[in-house]
């Protein structure tokens, strides 16, 4: 029976995932030539500065929205200080609607049941803008029923994945017998820009962001023999630290979003990810001793971040592999990347149970976005 694995009464569980990506795939190697080809630069120092990040952020491919197409139609787009947020918002709008809805359908053909059957949508995206907003357009494009209610999570960054599953936890633990559809898109036409020696941390970006969907069914008390729980959701918590406001700035302007990430920022989830870590480990009476009895599904915001949680925590290499193997496969793509890291983690462990490895119960989902904030959820591997 799919649904005989044990799990708690009335708490959330992950019940199915899904993923949806744009058709151009950018392979790491041939994006410094491509990029400043379609901006029309030839600026060596930066060519040279942006072959470097390209190979430090151990990103191998990444899907795109961007194409030459686009650009032919939208020249305007690789010029520097042209007010394009109109036209940014035109093509983000629409592509992030249809990743979306071709993420959710692989997930909802994964959880087995029909779409008539989810009560509630969480939408999370800080690529687009709009009234009303996308989580109407995925609903309409889903045909979900009139009675599904809506939450729209916008501009949470790099931990709106988390935030969302946070959100749509509680929802379902607070609505017994609902079924909660968390979707993800996200898209960097938002933030495209031509390089300029005054915007050097602008090719951080370039190097390291991708686009694409992720989605989710979230629901308590699965139906036995139809749903089948992956994780079981136990706590979530969110923390900001204050007066860190500025270390992940982004803002909208006329020529769309503008982001700049704070050097010291894997310093600063360094110096507190132990602390948060404890408020969840101590739930089920695991300290620091712990940490590699557990497993890590990490967002994965750069190589730093996942380097300097590794050594602060002494994890051994394989704790962090999904969160590496989703970083190098789809670079950082934002609020999404924390489905592929649960894909690749799901992966890893029915490889174990075939080794017959012991396998982790406990673990934690973490990711960091701007505030900066920590969101967190202590999850439980309910096959264990």
């Amino acid at each position: 029976m799919r649904g005989a694995k044990k799990v708690s009464h009335g708490k959330a569980t992950i019940l199915a995932l899904g993923k949806a990506f744009p058709h151009q795939l950018v392979m790491q190697d041939f994006l410094v030539d491509g990029y400043f080809r379609n901006t029309n630069c030839d600026d060596p120092d930066l060519k040279q500065k942006l072959t470097r990040l390209c190979k430090t952020t151990t990103v191998k491919t990444r899907y795109v929205v961007m194409s030459e197409e686009i650009l032919q139609k939208y020249p305007e787009l690789a010029i520097e200080g042209h007010p394009t947020v109109t036209q940014r918002l035109d093509i983000c709008n629409k592509a992030v609607t249809q990743m979306a809805i071709e993420a959710s359908q692989s997930c909802i053909k994964q959880w087995g049941r029909s779409t008539s059957d989810i009560t509630h949508l969480v939408y999370v995206s800080s690529s687009e803008a709009r009234l009303p907003g996308g989580d109407l357009y995925l609903a309409k494009g889903l045909g979900l029923r009139p009675e599904t209610q809506r939450v729209t999570l916008y501009f949470a960054g790099c931990s709106g994945g988390v935030a969302g599953l946070r959100v749509a936890k509680d929802i379902a633990e607070n609505n017994p017998g609902s079924r909660v559809l968390l979707a993800t898109s996200e898209t960097t036409i938002i933030g495209f820009k031509p390089p300029s020696a005054d915007r050097p941390y602008d090719l951080v970006g370039v190097a390291l962001f991708g686009d694409g969907a992720g989605a989710m069914i979230i629901g308590s008390d699965p139906v036995s023999a139809i749903e089948r729980p992956l994780f079981e959701l136990h706590t979530a918590i969110q923390h900001f630290l204050p007066d860190t406001e500025k270390i992940i700035d982004g803002r909208l302007t006329e020529e769309g979003i503008s982001f700049k990430l704070a050097r010291e920022l894997p310093q600063i989830i360094e110096d507190h990810i132990e602390e948060f870590c404890s408020k969840l480990m101590d739930i089920v009476g695991y300290c620091e001793e712990d940490y590699n009895k557990m497993f890590w599904a990490v967002h994965p915001g750069g190589p730093a971040i996942l380097n300097r949680l590794e050594k602060k925590l002494d994890l051994v290499p394989e704790k962090l592999s999904a969160s590496r193997r989703a970083l190098a496969d789809y670079g950082n793509a934002s609020s999404n990347t924390i489905v592929y890291v649960l894909e690749y983690m799901l992966e890893e462990k029915r490889k174990m149970k075939e080794e017959g490895r012991e396998d982790s119960e406990w673990g934690l989902v973490l990711a960091f976005g701007p505030g900066v904030t920590f969101e967190g959820i202590l999850a439980r591997n309910p096959s264990v």
